[in-house]
């Protein structure tokens, strides 16, 4: 406020002043010009003897020294007109401090202060601060969830824009997770909270919101850092330009036009707008110091679990007796797993499900923590866990499963199931990749970033796997926190370094490193701690987003000093050599500093390497044709299932035909319906030539292989010459399945920028 009155006070200096000259006072005009230009003198002369208590040289001199050579020099005009540019520049920079910290200050002005908490039947209006875990909160249209928690009614809409960026509303269901700070844009519902609202997820953003408005950075102390060199530069410019031409005049023009605004404000501006425009995509930067170390990384090391990886397993493959076959080992592994909490038990359950399984009921259900899970299931004692619990019931797992156990080895870990004393199965599991980790790691190329590293907990084989799969520089497996932070630090040593995690065991390595980036939104609150920069969306392609504003925010506040500066180092000679009278340099300078400050905004805005192709439109169909996918995957592996069963005699022949229906009932008319809707327009926002043209020659191949697959059949019905069509017709099948598997995910990679906000991003 003190920025704006000061402001208010030279521009009724000035306007008094030019009335009173045109009325013909014109000493009357000088000390009403004089008046208003002093107190701006004593604001920036008590600015600068604060900086020299503080052991250094602000270059506010040169504009002190400007304001009160004018005054003495009768330059009164010349000095209200500094005087104007100071106070201007001040209250300029602090509306584009306002405007580009809105996003910051936004989430400090939504912080929840009331909650109601249901009481019996009735309701009661507390303080946001009274929440205890396990208080039943309404949360009513329009009102903000104070605290974690959990959905007790069947869904809530949320608007959670001011957490993660994602401009559309997210549905939730019974037993979700609530994050506190979200709106709720739908009808009242009931939670139940987890958290008080100290401890909870709005509470640690607004405590990492403080935090990053408080720090300078060291690009914003340039102004310090040349200050010296700068007062001292123009001092003997302008003495000289007086003993050259013994005209004072001179001297003060040069003062005027060296005011140093664009130095001092620039910077800040330009990275106080970066820092805004990463909140709006739900990244929090600790400070302008963290966003220009964010700006030079140029090593970025990963966390596997939970950062490139989901961190919850899935079904990858099974093997199984022939006796019960696949389908049914994973019917008794899921029913027994549904007696389990561990994450494996999870997977499995999910993968039968999904398989339109109906799972029985286990009885007697004992699990033993970190080996595995017995009980009865149709009759049948089942074991199901780990390979050391099944050797401790004396069952060797690997007995007929070798090639599980190689795959294992290679790939993940297994799940073994044993019924009735016997190894039955053998499931084999992994952790998969974050669908946009992929295009995380290519566009830190694209910056520039010259090294990506692992750094994992996990086994060597696991880790070496998502290497290979991400193409990643080096892979660190088998690492413990404490050789976690002797990697980053000597990666540290040969260039500037950001380490990615989320959990605990990442903490210290995320403080160690030049730039630590917590994966917030799913992590730990250590690690968020620790971090100097906090993704609020559990996405880890944002830190790539987070470096690429960095970079432009650091280039826009550099290329704002340059040019400003410039264009003052012109101006300075042009009055030293007599070309520009003190009150036109002072409107000169006054125009150079709206041009760099406004310049310095341009941070706002994403620059050229930032803009990525526009959602694709609901009528595309991008969303059902993925969810399509989970059945065409299954699909796959029933080719594969189908190749296998192929015998000397063609008694197979009924399930092939079953298959060969199922192509032409589920993946065909997705194809077209791919054609017709969601491809032409997703060609017009990729641009390019053809960029569609791979995945529809895919789409002709499946088509000729499944054609294929149809003919060797009636082949095989009417000639009864199986001998020679069934190794035709397994290769074919195989090839059918590797390329589905293939073009499915390439179409998922291609296609992924162009999906809207999903629940949970």
């Amino acid at each position: 406020m003190r920025r704006y009155l000061l402001l208010a006070w030279v521009l009724a200096g000035l306007v008094a002043g030019g009335a009173a000259l045109l009325a013909g006072q014109g000493e009357a005009a000088r000390w009403i010009w004089s008046t208003a230009a002093l107190p701006v003198a004593a604001h920036v002369g008590i600015g600068l003897v604060g900086s020299l208590l503080g052991g250094r040289i602000g270059v506010d001199a040169v504009a002190l020294a400007a304001i009160l050579g004018a005054v003495l020099l009768d330059e009164s005009a010349a000095a209200a007109v500094i005087g104007l540019m100071v106070a201007g520049g001040e209250a300029l920079e602090a509306w584009a401090e306002g405007r580009a910290t809105r996003a910051l200050t936004d989430l400090v002005a939504r912080a929840p202060r009331h909650a109601a908490r249901l009481n019996g039947e009735g309701v009661e209006e507390i303080d946001a601060a009274a929440i205890r875990p396990g208080d039943r909160l309404l949360v009513r249209p329009g009102e903000t969830v104070a605290a974690d928690g959990l959905l007790e009614d069947a869904a809530a809409t949320l608007d959670e824009s001011m957490l993660t960026g994602e401009p559309l509303p997210v549905t939730f269901h019974h037993g979700a997770a609530l994050r506190s700070g979200g709106v709720n844009a739908g009808a009242a519902f009931r939670m139940r909270a987890t958290q008080d609202a100290e401890r909870s997820a709005y509470a640690a953003i607004l405590r990492l919101t403080e935090q990053a408005a408080a720090s300078r950075a060291p690009l914003a102390r340039l102004a310090d850092q040349w200050a010296f060199g700068f007062v001292v530069f123009t001092g003997v410019l302008a003495a000289g330009a007086w003993l050259v031409t013994g005209d004072p005049l001179r001297a003060l023009a040069v003062l005027v036009v060296a005011t140093p605004c664009p130095l001092i404000l620039a910077a800040p501006v330009a990275l106080v707008a970066g820092i805004g425009r990463a909140a709006r995509r739900g990244i929090v930067v600790k400070g302008g110091g963290a966003l220009e170390r964010l700006a030079r990384v140029r090593t970025v090391l990963f966390d596997k679990t939970g950062t490139l990886t989901p961190g919850r397993p899935r079904l990858a493959a099974l093997d199984a007796d022939p006796a019960i076959g696949r389908e049914a080992a994973l019917r008794l592994a899921g029913a027994i797993a549904q007696g389990s909490t561990h994450p494996v038990s999870a997977a499995l359950v999910a993968a039968a499900t999904a398989r339109g399984m109906v799972l029985p009921v286990p009885e007697t259900v004992a699990e033993v923590a970190g080996g595995g899970v017995t009980g009865m299931v149709e009759g049948h004692t089942l074991l199901l866990g780990a390979e050391g619990f099944l050797h401790a019931a004396g069952i060797d797992p690997q007995a007929g499963f070798g090639v599980a156990a190689q795959v294992a080895a290679a790939a993940g870990s297994v799940a073994w199931l044993a019924m009735d004393g016997r190894v039955v199965a053998a499931f084999v599991m992994a952790d998969g990749v974050r669908q946009e980790a992929p295009r995380a790691v290519r566009r830190l190329r694209a910056l520039g970033v010259q090294r990506i590293v692992l750094v994992t907990g996990d086994r060597a084989a696991a880790g070496a796997s998502l290497g290979r799969a991400l193409r990643l520089d080096e892979v660190f497996s088998g690492q413990a926190p404490a050789d976690k932070i002797a990697v980053v630090r000597s990666e540290a040593a040969a260039a500037p370094t950001a380490m990615v995690g989320d959990g605990v065991n990442d903490a210290p390595a995320l403080a160690a490193a030049d730039v630590g980036i917590a994966m917030g939104a799913a992590g730990t609150a250590a690690a968020a701690e620790a971090g100097d920069v906090v993704l609020l969306v559990d996405r880890v392609d944002r830190a790539a987003e987070a470096i690429a504003i960095a970079r432009r925010s650091r280039r826009v506040a550099l290329q704002a000093i340059a040019l400003g500066m410039g264009m003052s180092g012109i101006a300075m000679g042009f009055a030293a050599a007599g070309w520009l009278a003190p009150l036109a340099g002072a409107l000169v300078q006054e125009a150079i500093d709206v041009f760099a400050i406004l310049y310095a905004l341009g941070a706002l805005r994403p620059g050229p390497e930032e803009q990525a192709p526009h959602a694709l439109p609901a009528e595309a169909g991008l969303v059902e044709r993925h969810e399509e996918h989970a059945g065409l995957r299954r699909l796959a592996e029933a080719l594969r299932e189908g190749a296998e069963a192929i015998g000397p005699a063609p008694d197979c022949l009924p399930a092939l035909a079953a298959l060969e229906r199922r192509l032409r009932s589920e993946v065909l008319p997705h194809q077209q319906e791919e054609e017709r809707a969601l491809y032409p327009e997703a060609a017009r926002r990729l641009g390019g030539r053809d960029p569609m043209a791979p995945l529809i020659r895919m789409h002709a191949e499946i088509e000729a292989l499944t054609e294929r697959i149809a003919t060797l059949l009636r082949l095989a019905e009417h000639n009864g010459a199986w001998g020679g069509i069934s190794a035709e017709l397994r290769r074919t099948l195989f090839a059918l399945e590797a390329l589905l598997r293939l073009h499915l995910t390439v179409e998922e990679e291609m296609l992924a920028e162009l999906q809207g906000p999903q629940a949970g991003d």
